[in-house]
């Protein structure tokens, strides 16, 4: 290995996280925390009787355990809490801009208001702006719910409608391409909202919903999204359209070996701004800081590879060119008091 990059040089440089759920942030002291307050059975009693409860091999088996996980978050404060702990770390892995996925559905479902979901975590957004950390929060259609469902859900959030900035689509994807909620997203699109795509990485028809994503319903994103290096006509659209990639490779590699980092590389030269990011960190073993560490160290990425994916992050943010203009400033100083 003969990167440059250090941890504190992965950790430090000012990035945007676009890829995080804030749902996959629950770590196990404080899901067994809530689990107490809120006399939820979990059937565990330690932190670590709960981290061993963490275990997956594939996207199914890891929804098995991260749904069922929500079951602690009962009330305002606990969706507050949840955000609130990850803004925390957030700074500390050098984001400066956070764009929040969060489910609604997985918390209707089980009774759970949907204005006590958006009220808790946006209260949380409002205090990390507050101290100085630029985020958002965009609501994420679950796909192997229905699309009535879904559209049940963005009429729900659209009194709330100042409180997100775009829409989302995740979870299971056999099955459930996303040309199922163009009527959603095209509602969704018609209301101001932003919108992305989870395209997970080795689905099945991967890069048919890829081409849909972008030619049919509008995404401004792909999250996950590597699969289009499959179609070099795809790919060029990406880097002429300017569409961003919300890649992470430590969720990545927990379903291949080299967790997208070839792909990451070879379409960063081609000019396709894929950024990095944690996913669901509580569960995948790292926030974006270990995500850019742990690119770096695989594929011997340079300081100025990991300077150029954390500027594509900033270029791709939901945010006005002034405030991408500020950020990038930051980008730059910081990369001028770490030169080697």
């Amino acid at each position: 290995m003969s990167t440059d990059v250090t941890r504190d040089f992965a950790f430090g440089l000012p990035k945007a996280e676009l890829h995080l759920h804030l749902e996959g942030t629950l770590e196990p002291d404080l899901k067994l925390a809530l689990a107490r307050k809120n006399g939820v059975d979990i059937a565990q009693s330690t932190v670590e009787e709960v981290q061993a409860t963490y275990r997956f091999n594939d996207l199914t088996s890891f929804l098995a355990v991260y749904y069922p996980a929500m079951d602690v978050l009962q009330d305002e404060d606990d969706f507050h809490d949840l955000a609130a702990a990850y803004f925390e770390r957030a700074r500390a892995n050098g984001v400066v801009r956070a764009e929040c996925f969060f489910d609604p559905q997985a918390h209707t479902s089980r009774g759970i208001a949907i204005e006590t979901v958006i009220r808790g975590y946006h209260r949380a957004v409002a205090e990390a702006r507050e101290a100085g950390l630029s985020a958002d929060l965009i609501l994420c259609f679950l796909r192997d719910m229905s699309a009535e469902s879904a559209l049940e859900t963005l009429q729900a959030a659209l009194p709330y409608r100042d409180m997100f900035i775009g829409v989302g689509l995740d979870s299971d994807e056999r099955d459930n391409p996303p040309t199922k909620f163009a009527r959603v997203f095209e509602l969704a699109r018609e209301a101001g909202l932003h919108v992305t795509m989870h395209c997970d990485i080795d689905q099945v028809g991967s890069i048919d919903n890829i081409r849909a994503a972008l030619t049919e319903l509008g995404a401004e994103r792909l999250d996950h999204g590597t699969n289009i290096v499959e179609d070099p006509e795809m790919v060029a659209y990406a880097r002429d359209h300017g569409i961003g990639l919300t890649s992470c490779p430590l969720s990545n590699s927990f379903v291949t070996e080299q967790m997208k980092g070839k792909e990451i590389v070879d379409l960063c030269a081609a000019g396709v701004k894929v950024s990095v990011n944690s996913d669901d960190p509580a569960y995948f073993g790292g926030y974006v800081g270990d995500n850019y560490l742990a690119l770096a160290q695989r594929f011997d990425l340079s300081r100025a590879d990991l300077e150029r994916i954390a500027r594509n992050s900033i270029e791709i943010a939901w945010i006005s060119q002034e405030e991408k203009s500020e950020l990038l400033a930051r980008v730059d100083r910081f990369v001028s008091e770490h030169e080697v």
